[in-house]
Order: structure tokens, then C-alpha cells, then sequence
């Protein structure tokens, strides 16, 4: 499997992001091996905070977040996908396969061996991260679901889902800053727009965020519909708290929320958010109260 990696030089100066980088070796599932970067703040000896990012971020959109968690005494584990921020990027679109992620980001949780986790998932965080689960839910204590789905492909995911998969295969030019710019409520800065294109030099480190959206279950008879399936029946019978906080301005997950809460055992009586003021990127526009809601979560569960 042919990668790329993006120069160091491309993450210099970012705004408000003085950590540390980390990286592990992950199986790239074809014999070879692939470079995942991740963050980790805060104390050791305490269950982790797994912060999962999404299409087309990475760990920067925890960046307000981080300091919140480390102040409240919490260690904060945030990789970047495969394919994203300062991890790999396998330069071919057929790399990229729902299943290698999951199988991408399990082999970095056993690496880092963590246990009494509370995952923080957004977006294709949650894609990945409640199938992790589901593998390995040994692993979990809590959950925090923002602005996520686990979709098996037999019900629509709706019409803003399908403009967003449109327009990321069509648009000539593949922006993630601007995309993130798009999907926020407050707006970015120019220096933050420029932190999110950071990862991406060119179109040629591109081919898994462009792939992305085309590996959403949509179908039921889709290549990963079995599996979340199969995911969906475990999850239903655990019994870890789960609380979700969604943007009320994210019209792609709009409603999903109330899935979660009517599925999952565990999300009975939680202080569940819909949170005004907040698009898909509820971490650009409420990352310090959805931090906040996280860290009281932990405390009183």
C-alpha cells in the first residue's frame, strides 16, 4: 500500500495547538505499515477521554477542547484518522474501506491499551468509533455521541447527506478548511481554515477524505451494512452510559440523536443537549460547553 506523508512544515505555527506529536505503527492490513499520529494530555493512570474526529478534520478540531479535559484531571487521547492530519494517507481511493478503518483504529487501541474509556465521537468518529466498540467494548465506560450516526444503509439518510456526497465528489477543489468553515455556525479564522487545509499539500494526499463519503451505508446491501448491523445488536445490549450532545444547525445528523437515545439502554434519564449556536462542527462553535458537558458526564456516571 502506497502512502503519503505530509511535511512537518505543514503543521508549523498552527493556532492554538501546542502539543506534542505521538505516532504509532498500524497494520495496513496488506502486510505494510502505516504511521497514526495521535495527541495524548494530560495525566497517566486514569481512563482516557478518546476524542474522534471526522470528514475532512482532524485532532486540531479538539484543540479548545483538550485543555478543559486535562483541567479536570482527565488523560485526552485524540488519533487522526488514516488518511488525515499528520497520519498516513494510502494514495490510492480503493485503500480506503469502512472495514480497514475500523480494523486501522482497533489495532491503535490495542496498542495504546486503553481501558475505562469514554469515547467523544463526531461524525465519522462515531462511524468508526461505535464499531470499536462494538469489537471490543471491554474497553468502554461511556460514551459522549456528537452529530454522529451508525447508519446500516436501510433507512435514508436524508437529502442534506446526499447534496454533501454530491458536491464532495463533483467539487473540483476539495477545500477542508472551507468545508469546515461551512459547517460551523461561528466561523473560522483564515489561520484556522489554514490548520484544516494543513494536512493536504495537494489533491494527491486527498484520496481518503474524497472517499469517504461514498463508504456511508446507504444501500442495504452495501459492503458495510452487515457489520453495522452486527454492531447495532451488541450495542444494544450494553449497559454503558451514553449521552448525546448534537448542533441544532447540523441538518445532516438532525434527528439521529433521538436513535441513540431510543436504542441504547444506557441513554435512559441522561441530561441529553441539542445545542443552539452549533453546527455540524460543534466543537469550532461550542467546544468549551460540549467539554463542560462531557466532563460533568464523567463525574456523575
Amino acid at each position: 500500500m502506497r502512502a503519503l506523508r505530509t511535511p512537518d512544515a505543514r503543521f508549523a505555527d498552527l493556532s492554538d495547538f501546542p502539543f506534542e506529536p505521538r505516532y504509532l505503527s498500524i497494520d495496513d492490513t496488506l502486510g505494510g505499515a502505516l504511521r497514526m499520529h495521535y495527541l495524548d494530555e494530560g495525566p497517566g493512570g486514569v481512563g482516557p477521554i478518546l476524542a474522534l474526529h471526522g470528514e475532512p478534520t482532524w485532532s486540531y478540531l479538539y484543540r479548545h477542547m483538550i485543555p478543559v479535559f486535562t483541567a479536570a484531571g482527565h488523560r485526552v487521547v485524540a488519533p487522526d484518522l488514516i488518511g488525515f492530519g499528520r497520519s498516513d494517507k494510502p494514495a490510492a481511493r480503493e485503500d480506503y474501506t469502512y472495514q480497514r478503518h475500523v480494523e486501522w483504529m482497533s489495532d491503535a487501541l490495542e496498542q495504546m491499551d486503553l481501558h475505562d474509556v469514554t469515547m467523544v465521537c463526531q461524525d465519522w468518529g462515531g462511524l468508526i468509533g461505535l464499531r470499536v466498540l462494538a469489537a471490543m467494548p471491554h474497553r468502554f465506560s461511556r460514551m459522549v455521541l456528537a452529530n454522529t450516526a451508525l447508519p446500516t444503509g436501510d433507512h435514508s439518510m436524508g437529502s442534506a447527506f446526499e447534496n454533501w456526497r454530491e458536491y464532495s465528489q463533483s467539487v473540483p477543489e476539495f477545500r477542508a478548511g472551507r468545508i469546515v468553515h461551512g459547517g460551523t455556525v461561528t466561523k473560522l479564522t483564515e489561520a484556522e481554515v489554514a490548520a484544516y487545509d494543513a494536512p493536504f499539500p495537494d489533491e494527491t494526499y486527498q484520496a481518503g477524505a474524497r472517499a469517504f463519503p461514498m463508504l456511508v451505508p446507504d444501500q442495504p446491501d452495501d459492503p458495510a451494512s452487515a457489520a453495522n448491523r452486527a454492531a447495532w445488536e451488541i450495542l444494544r445490549g450494553l449497559e454503558l452510559p451514553v449521552l448525546t450532545v448534537f448542533g441544532a444547525e447540523d441538518r445532516i445528523m438532525a434527528g439521529i440523536d433521538k436513535v441513540f437515545q431510543k436504542e441504547f439502554p444506557g441513554a435512559a434519564g441522561q441530561p441529553h443537549k441539542v445545542l443552539p449556536g452549533a453546527g455540524h462542527f460543534l466543537q469550532e462553535d461550542v467546544g468549551l460547553e460540549l467539554a463542560q458537558l462531557v466532563n460533568e458526564f464523567i463525574a456523575q456516571s
